[in-house]
């Protein structure tokens, strides 16, 4: 008994050390969780900069939705549309099961629905200076050369696709020509060797995906994954102003929903459209203050024109040039 006593307090006091041990390295865990995260991330902005709460929640709400469908992830989805009450009509969700069933088959080697998918849409595909039919088609032939030497005469047969392209990709047609030399040799071992590479199947799926969401109005990337990519570079800089707009008691500066209190650099992949800053304010123009274009050409801020405006006329501040203000037109960038 007094064996089973000793062993068993050994036992205690060896967990007992051991759990210090595990107890500290997990409280220094806790305590850089707090020292490098803010808890008040929501307070950054003002809940009055934002719409009704609400509002924000069916945003929100919609973007998931979208981000789930873009990602092919249909079932889930639906279960959120069920669970959070939304009302999806078929038309949203469309072009979004359209284009996973062609990614699907794309993923699996089967270009029979993008080229038909192409094919349909080949005079848009043009308008877009899209290469996409001529990818599928050329991918659709690298295919018969794998096949060796008897599926020769069916390559040849399918040359033919190629001909409404040969103006444009005229040396990529060639090589492909070429590389029918080497067919009894086998291609693999040829100069031609590149042409059986599998990156021709990533890259037709980037094609495919970058040309559909070209032609239904969609975005590559779904805004979702854009906004959280951009808020977690745009975050460290906002909670910067928000502790200088406290110390210095100016939290008024940030009012309005369309734009930030300090320029923030969120790279090239973020540049959507162009923007225009008007030379006589130093703002940048937004709907509600949109750029306008004077007769003699030059542009300025709505908000300028106004204050410009002298006696019913206008004198361009550029040029000599004095004009009526209702003839200055708004333009689009």
């Amino acid at each position: 008994m007094s064996q089973c006593c000793r062993k068993i307090k050994d036992t205690v006091q060896k967990l007992a050390s051991d759990h210090k041990d595990i107890h500290s390295s997990v409280s220094r865990v806790g305590k850089a969780i707090d020292r490098n995260f803010d808890s008040e991330i929501c307070g950054v902005v003002s809940d009055a900069v934002w719409d009704s709460r609400e509002k924000q929640q069916q945003t929100l709400q919609m973007a998931i939705l979208e981000h789930l469908y873009q990602q092919g992830m249909l079932s889930v989805a639906e279960e959120l549309c069920q669970e959070s009450t939304l009302n999806v009509d078929l038309d949203f969700k469309q072009p979004f099961l359209e284009l996973n069933r062609i990614l699907e088959a794309l993923h699996e080697q089967d270009l029979g629905p993008a080229l038909e998918w192409a094919v349909s849409h080949r005079q848009r595909l043009l308008e877009l200076n899209s290469s996409l039919e001529f990818k599928l088609h050329r991918l659709q032939f690298i295919r018969l050369l794998a096949g060796g030497p008897e599926k020769q005469l069916e390559a040849l047969s399918y040359a033919r696709h190629f001909q409404p392209f040969a103006h444009v990709h005229q040396r990529e047609i060639q090589v492909m020509m070429g590389s029918l030399v080497y067919l009894q040799l086998g291609l693999e071992k040829s100069p031609y060797c590149h042409l059986l590479d599998n990156s021709h199947w990533a890259e037709i799926c980037e094609t495919f995906t970058r040309d559909a969401c070209s032609l239904l109005g969609l975005s590559v990337e779904s805004p979702l994954s854009v906004s959280f990519a951009s808020g977690c570079v745009a975050l460290p800089v906002l909670m910067n102003i928000k502790a200088v707009m406290e110390q210095r008691q100016c939290s008024g500066v940030w009012s309005h929903k369309d734009e930030l209190p300090i320029e923030i650099e969120l790279g090239m992949k973020c540049w959507y459209h162009s923007v225009f800053a008007c030379p006589i304010l130093r703002q940048q123009t937004s709907d509600s203050n949109p750029p306008i274009k004077l007769i003699c050409g030059h542009v300025i801020s709505r908000d300028a024109l106004n204050k410009l405006i002298n006696g019913g006329k206008l004198k361009c501040p550029y040029c000599p040039m004095e004009q009526n203000p209702a003839d200055g037109k708004r333009i689009i960038f």
